[in-house]
């Protein structure tokens, strides 16, 4: 167990989930995406030619190479300086969505805020800033919401909702009440378009619908069965009681393919964005023909971006050749046929 205070600041709190991502297990025990339960239907005969593929996708009004998101995942300390500018430059390479971590720590200290800008290495893409939906009950409102916007000159606005790693952190911010109101007003106020997102447990259905009435214009799923962070809480608790509370919930959440469908249920307009322990394209393109308009992964873009750019662009290559390659052999020449695609399920 690490040692962790209740004084430990949001900097330090970020080194800490740096470091225990890259070198601890974190994943869910038991508990899966569910996507291992879905299958395509190979297509012998597609009458397609794979270079004819179309894997390109418009969302908030930029047309993306491939349905591929760099989850939001880091920033506020040096550490993650270099990892994003990374990210970024490959990103900017092959034409894929990227998002930040949480900006909180650059709200707090503006020293900080060099550690998120990456506009410079990425002019073009669909770039997210990033908050704590529950520090709007502490303090933050829609000015501290645009300042992280325009900190990063983003395209749009992710709120994360993170209410059980807030509740088993020592440190944790745990009023969660009236929380829809402050995130409406949000969403009137701020600008550009709020991203509700998990962090790797999944919203229901209710949830979905309740978010979508308070104006938000896309929702990332974030289910289970990727990094789970009651786990990664586990790693940093100052104490076996609160060792013993975060290893209780390793395997609590919804899992991202369940997820997927109730967020299309809950709000069927609305853009769905796949995350939670996708692995490959292959899973990217399930989450697609589940309903989803893009897929985003964390943890393998984490380590490709902790050895250098030409992994992550190596990376990158990989998940678009899967995802065109799936596409070809489901018979689906461009991603709204690739939505159309019935999956099966074992």
């Amino acid at each position: 167990m690490a040692e962790v205070t209740q004084e430990a600041t949001t900097e330090s709190r970020k080194v800490d989930h740096i470091r225990i991502n890259l070198n601890e297990n974190v994943n869910f025990p038991h508990l899966t995406t569910g996507l291992e339960r879905y299958r395509f239907m190979h297509t012998a005969v597609p009458e397609l030619d794979l270079n004819e593929v179309d894997s390109s996708v418009s969302l908030f009004g930029k047309t993306l190479n491939a349905p591929l998101l760099i989850s939001s995942m880091t920033g506020g300390a040096e550490l993650a300086r270099r990892i994003n500018q990374n990210l970024a430059i490959a990103a900017q390479e092959h034409g894929i969505a990227m998002g930040l971590g949480s900006q909180r720590a650059a709200v707090e200290d503006p020293d900080l805020v060099k550690t998120f800008q990456v506009r410079q290495y990425a002019p073009d893409i669909l770039l997210f800033a990033n908050l704590g939906a529950v520090q709007l009950n502490y303090g933050y409102g829609p000015d501290q919401c645009r300042r992280a916007v325009d900190m990063i000159e983003a395209d749009a606005l992710i709120l994360h909702f993170n209410v059980l790693q807030e509740a088993v952190q020592p440190e944790g911010d745990t009023n969660f009440a009236g929380l829809l109101k402050q995130v409406e007003k949000v969403t009137k106020e701020v600008g550009v378009p709020v991203i509700a997102k998990e962090v790797g447990w999944g919203f229901s259905e209710r949830d979905v619908r309740n978010l979508a009435n308070a104006g938000v214009a896309a929702i990332d799923v974030a289910g289970s069965g990727g990094t789970s962070w009651s786990e990664v809480e586990y790693h940093r608790a100052p104490t076996s009681f609160h060792a013993k509370v975060a290893r209780s919930f390793a395997d609590w959440g919804i899992p991202t393919a369940d997820a997927i469908l109730y967020a299309k249920a809950g709000a069927p307009q609305h853009p769905v964005i796949a995350s939670g322990g996708l692995r490959d394209g292959i899973d990217v393109a399930k989450c697609i023909a589940l309903g989803a308009t893009i897929g985003g992964l964390a943890g393998p873009f984490l380590k490709a971006a902790n050895e250098s750019v030409e992994a992550v662009n190596e990376l990158i290559r990989e998940l678009v050749a899967q995802i065109r390659i799936a596409m070809l052999c489901s018979g689906a020449n461009s991603i709204q046929a690739l939505q159309e695609t019935k999956l099966y399920k074992d």
